[in-house]
């Protein structure tokens, strides 16, 4: 099985500056893409940014030029700074990859999502 497991979801004032990580975890082959999604109440879950295994980056308008994406190959953990932070930015923060795993003697797909993290910033 291939875990997700997301961290640094806080409590920030407006302006302030935060960085979640989601280290993907299991007999992992190969990750393709990670991202990070976002849900706030009473809203649908949308894109906040993804990153794929060459590096190339894909931003949600909302949060072009505060936030920034990485990841680190070695370690299977993607992760997101989050700077100018805006009351806007709250929800849960949601990390998801795909790629392959190893099962048993088979090398099968699989698409994964964290547990999520809470994100709230006070105005």
């Amino acid at each position: 099985q291939v875990l997700l497991v997301e961290s640094g979801g806080d409590l920030v004032q407006a302006g302030g500056s935060l960085s979640l990580s989601c280290a993907a975890s299991g007999r992992i082959f190969r990750i393709n893409a990670m991202g990070w999604y976002r849900q706030a109440p009473g809203k649908q879950r949308e894109l906040v940014a993804t990153i794929n295994s060459g590096g190339s980056t894909n931003y949600a308008d909302s949060v072009k030029g505060r936030f920034t994406i990485s990841r680190d190959n070695t370690r299977n953990t993607v992760y997101l700074q989050m700077n100018s932070l805006k009351p806007e930015d709250t929800a849960v923060y949601y990390c998801n990859a795909d790629g392959t795993h190893v099962s048993g003697t088979q090398v099968l797909p699989f698409v994964r999502w964290g547990q999520g993290t809470q994100v709230t910033v006070s105005s």
